[in-house]
């Protein structure tokens, strides 16, 4: 009997705990479920992990919507591109149609950014040959950005002068 109670009262503590654990994670920043259940169960059990994540999705308090909003405009602030964005979500947990979703919504004007990012790094200088052309479209790649806008916006500006 008093052993009941004092599993009842651990229990308790633990779930309080990683309620505790989590909403100081999400004070911080937006986590997606996944980074919040990898973080926690490392100290907490899973199946009461799994728990008090459920509460905290149903109380709006955690957010893969929201997390994906927010990993968005801050990755393109950087000026990164969909594809790359799109990537780091998935391997984040986030689930397809939430990622096609924000991006899809989103009012960000990829090719600015694209723009804006090849000038930053390359400057207005034409690539001098074909290697240092191909070194610029594979480094705008790597960043997350389609082929066919990186060909057009390489070849606009070697054309410029």
């Amino acid at each position: 009997m008093i052993s009941d109670y004092s599993d009842k009262v651990s229990e308790a503590v633990s779930a309080t705990d990683v309620r505790r654990a989590a909403m100081d994670l999400l004070a911080r920043r937006e986590h997606s479920y996944r980074e919040l259940f990898d973080k926690l169960v490392r100290r907490f059990g899973s199946s009461l992990v799994e728990q008090e994540l459920g509460r905290l999705k149903v109380e709006s308090l955690q957010s893969d919507e929201r997390f994906a909003e927010a990993y968005l405009h801050s990755r393109s602030q950087r000026l990164y591109g969909p594809l790359r964005i799109r990537m780091e979500l998935r391997e984040r947990g986030i689930a397809d149609s939430v990622i096609a979703s924000v991006i899809r919504e989103s009012s960000i004007d990829w090719r600015a950014n694209l723009e804006k990012l090849a000038l930053e790094r390359f400057g207005r200088k034409p690539a001098a040959d074909f290697n240092e052309r191909a070194k610029r479209m594979r480094f705008l790649q790597n960043r997350g950005f389609d082929a066919g806008e990186i060909r057009a916006v390489v070849s606009d500006s070697d054309s410029e002068f």
